[in-house]
């Protein structure tokens, strides 16, 4: 299992979740309100509002869903950012696991 992090204007990151729980690529997306981003971006500095998606994924190779999210995000670089899940609660990571077995991406 692994949690993947992607920062997401507020405009669409709803669809972007509910879609990829809806293909089966994510269990689960927590879509986590009120993040400030203060980044660097073509020579200037950039002030952003956006929300935090937290998505729990067992695609495997998880280079597929990553290619999936870029293609679907709004920025030419998106924030898409993979954390591989060492433990937890044994039922949820084998809830993760089940609900994402067998799923091809489109």
């Amino acid at each position: 299992m692994q949690l993947i992090l992607v920062s997401h204007p507020t405009d669409g990151a709803e669809d972007l979740a509910r879609g990829l729980v809806e293909e089966g690529l994510a269990a689960c997306v927590n879509i986590l309100p009120g993040a400030r981003s203060i980044y660097r971006w073509q020579g200037k500095t950039c002030d952003e509002q956006e929300v935090m998606l937290f998505i729990k994924s067992a695609i495997d190779p998880i280079e597929r869903i990553i290619e999936i999210i870029a293609k679907r995000h709004p920025f030419e670089c998106p924030e898409v950012i993979v954390v591989p899940v060492v433990t937890g609660l044994g039922r949820y990571l084998r809830w993760v696991e089940e609900t994402c077995a067998g799923q091809e991406p489109i």
